[in-house]
């Protein structure tokens, strides 16, 4: 998006600290079920995954691993273990939403490589 665009959605934001606030909620949301990978006794990520009842859906709200462990099939692996669950939960139907910009491609690799399909949404924004 462009950056006016950005600093309209977030006002004064800065992208890493917008990050560390939404690791933070979502690890800290009671309604999240968060698991954590490791490797050498260190964080090497995690999955955090929302159940929506009332439309039998398990949403994959985060998936984040370390920069310098990524592309080693540790995203791949905690996706497939929240697929895992969620249907040992019961859930019929696996969601997870991304940005179709650059950055999160990887990301979209690995929901694509674990059989997620793509439902084209167009939304647009306009700075007025």
């Amino acid at each position: 998006m462009s950056p006016g665009i950005y600093h309209e959605m977030y006002p004064g934001a800065d992208w890493q600290k917008s990050q560390q606030q939404a690791v933070e909620s979502v690890c800290a949301d009671p309604a999240a079920h968060v698991w954590i990978a490791t490797e050498a006794d260190s964080t090497a990520g995690f999955v955090a995954v929302k159940l929506h009842a009332e439309s039998n859906t398990g949403e994959i709200y985060m998936v984040a691993v370390a920069p310098e462990l990524q592309n080693r099939g540790i995203g791949g692996a905690l996706t497939e273990f929240a697929l895992r669950w969620m249907g040992g939960a019961g859930m019929s139907l696996a969601l997870v939403k991304t940005g179709g910009d650059p950055g999160p491609a990887p990301a979209r690799r690995t929901y694509e490589k674990a059989g997620f399909e793509l439902l084209p949404i167009a939304r647009y924004f306009r700075k007025l």
